[in-house]
């Protein structure tokens, strides 16, 4: 018998820790097998997925499928929503309403919502939590309960190689050009210029690019420096570690 009482704890652990690798090993293939691709869409039948996208699992609220079109390879994060049309089951008629191009990215729990007409550029990348609409509540009427009174919904349209932080909120009615910076937590409405950055609720623009000029007001960090052609993955690698071996005392 053992007499030990680290003994005794470890063998009580042994249950747990046998218990504790099998969850993660299911998880694993649940987020495997529950992942929708356009060779294995699941019950999702997109009016058009690309090859190389996947939604991860496990997925956000999905409706409207078939007039939501999504571009090849987008990443399309765990919890994320896509929905066309304002409840499951309508006709939307022969358009499609929520667009994604090429290589678009949806950070995890994000929202698009496209209760009219939403298209989001190529390559265009947003963080966790990013909500976009095209739709906002009415408060015409004092007496009605806001949530009862008809929305007002307007089209969003953002360009191609935008990047939209954290938890940014795009507005019905946006419209954002090409290679739009959008801040975290920023509130967006109305129309933004091509290559410009926009911060605050409601958003304004605080850095834009002039062709003469550069960035306005100019930035305040170097550019970074580009891999040269030609280097492999170990090389880079070798090159961390001796500039980290510089750096340690």
């Amino acid at each position: 018998m053992p007499t030990n009482r680290n003994t005794f704890s470890f063998l009580a652990r042994l249950p747990r820790r046998a218990a504790s690798r099998a969850v993660h090993r299911g998880w694993s293939w649940a987020q495997r097998a529950g992942a929708v691709t356009a060779e294995h869409p699941g019950r999702l039948r997109f009016g058009a997925i690309g090859p190389g996208t996947r939604l991860a699992f496990p997925q956000g609220t999905v409706f409207g499928e078939p007039w939501i079109e999504l571009g090849a390879h987008c990443v399309i994060g765990e919890q994320v929503t896509l929905t066309a049309g304002m409840m499951p089951d309508l006709d939307l008629g022969a358009d499609t309403v929520l667009t994604l191009g090429d290589g678009v990215v949806l950070g995890r729990g994000s929202h698009v919502i496209a209760d009219t007409t939403v298209t989001i550029g190529s390559d265009t990348y947003c963080g966790p939590y990013v909500y976009i609409t095209s739709t906002n509540h009415s408060y015409d009427d004092p007496h009605e309960p806001v949530g009862k009174q008809w929305p007002r919904m307007e089209p969003v349209s953002i360009g191609p190689g935008c990047w939209i932080g954290t938890g940014a909120v795009i507005l019905p009615g946006a419209r954002l050009g090409r290679n739009v910076v959008v801040a975290a937590g920023a509130v967006v409405r109305g129309e933004v210029p091509d290559h410009a950055v926009v911060a605050g609720a409601p958003a304004r623009v605080v850095r834009s690019w002039d062709a003469e000029k550069g960035w306005q007001p100019p930035l305040r960090t170097p550019a970074p420096v580009p891999i040269p052609e030609g280097v492999t993955p170990e090389q880079l690698l070798a090159l961390g570690e001796a500039d980290e071996a510089r750096n340690t005392p």
